[in-house]
């Protein structure tokens, strides 16, 4: 069964914390390519700085996006699953032209999480008649995302506050 998170506020943190352009462009790069060794990361990520491609590995790392392996970085099911709600955002703002006709992969996907806690798109989503309808369905694979992969803070382990 699947929940939903218990805040928007908390839709809102991951939302801002996943649409690092760099955790972004590293996501979907090793999905797209599989595994990459860290010293080729400057060349599949030329338009991020060093200083980005550290900083992007940093947060996937402390996300637990990444596997480390003998063929360079790849992606923990967490990374693939979040990979996954990438290209469906992606998908949608590219069908529905958002933000704009000429937007990049990461563009999309940055702005149509930004979109998600603007209350007034918090539509149900059935224009298209289509289970991706709308930012509602995007919502739900990112909460969906936050509650299998990110573990509750105050928590204890049967669910109870602390």
């Amino acid at each position: 069964m699947t929940t939903t998170p218990t805040s928007g506020q908390q839709l809102q943190r991951a939302g801002a914390v996943l649409s690092s352009p760099g955790l972004i462009r590293l996501v979907s790069e090793i999905d797209d390519h599989g595994a990459i060794p860290e010293r080729g990361l400057a060349r599949f990520l030329g338009d991020l700085s060093t200083h980005q491609i550290r900083q992007a590995i940093m947060l996937a790392d402390t996300l637990g996006l990444l596997d480390r392996t003998y063929d360079g970085l790849g992606l923990t099911a967490a990374g693939q699953s979040l990979a996954d709600v990438y290209d469906a955002t992606a998908r949608w703002a590219r069908r529905h032209n958002y933000p704009a006709p000429q937007s990049d992969f990461a563009g999309r996907i940055r702005h149509t999480f930004a979109l998600l806690h603007d209350p007034t798109h918090a539509e149900s989503g059935s224009a298209d008649n289509g289970a991706d309808a709308g930012p509602e369905h995007v919502r739900r694979l990112l909460a969906e995302w936050i509650d299998a992969y990110q573990p509750r803070p105050g928590r204890d382990t049967y669910g109870a506050a602390a």
